[in-house]
């Protein structure tokens, strides 16, 4: 016992001696950052489909979304947001699983045509 507390004053006492004081007198911020991709629009976007609102916050989906034909668009919401499977979403419309596997299949295709027609408007109306 006697040597560990001879080696705790000979190593360890030196650096007792330094206060850390001087680390709490630092301004503390709180970490954040700011990013436009979590920004909400000012009113999201509210879809109907078989009586359950489906929201979207982002204006270009949104806007993309609605240029779908409506199906096309049930499917993708039904699947993509409210998490129906394509044999669920097949029963509601009547439709076996691979013609609602097509039909998402189509849509998000389209969707994403849509999608870059509306990136291509957005930057035309930028740059003038």
């Amino acid at each position: 016992m006697r040597i560990y507390s001879v080696w705790v004053f000979v190593v360890i006492a030196p650096y007792w001696e330094e206060s850390l004081d001087y680390l709490m007198s630092e301004i503390y911020f709180e970490p954040s950052a700011m990013d436009c991709y979590f920004e909400k629009q000012d009113k999201p976007t509210v879809f109907l489909v078989l009586g359950k609102e489906v929201i979207v916050d982002d204006e270009r989906l949104a806007m993309a979304l609605s240029r779908l034909p409506q199906l096309r668009r049930e499917v993708l919401l039904l699947y993509y947001f409210v998490g129906y499977r394509d044999e669920a979403i097949g029963r509601l419309y009547g439709r076996c699983r691979s013609s609602i596997n097509r039909r998402r299949n189509v849509a998000l295709k389209q969707l994403r045509k849509e999608w870059e027609r509306l990136e291509h408007e957005e930057q035309k109306a930028d740059t003038f």
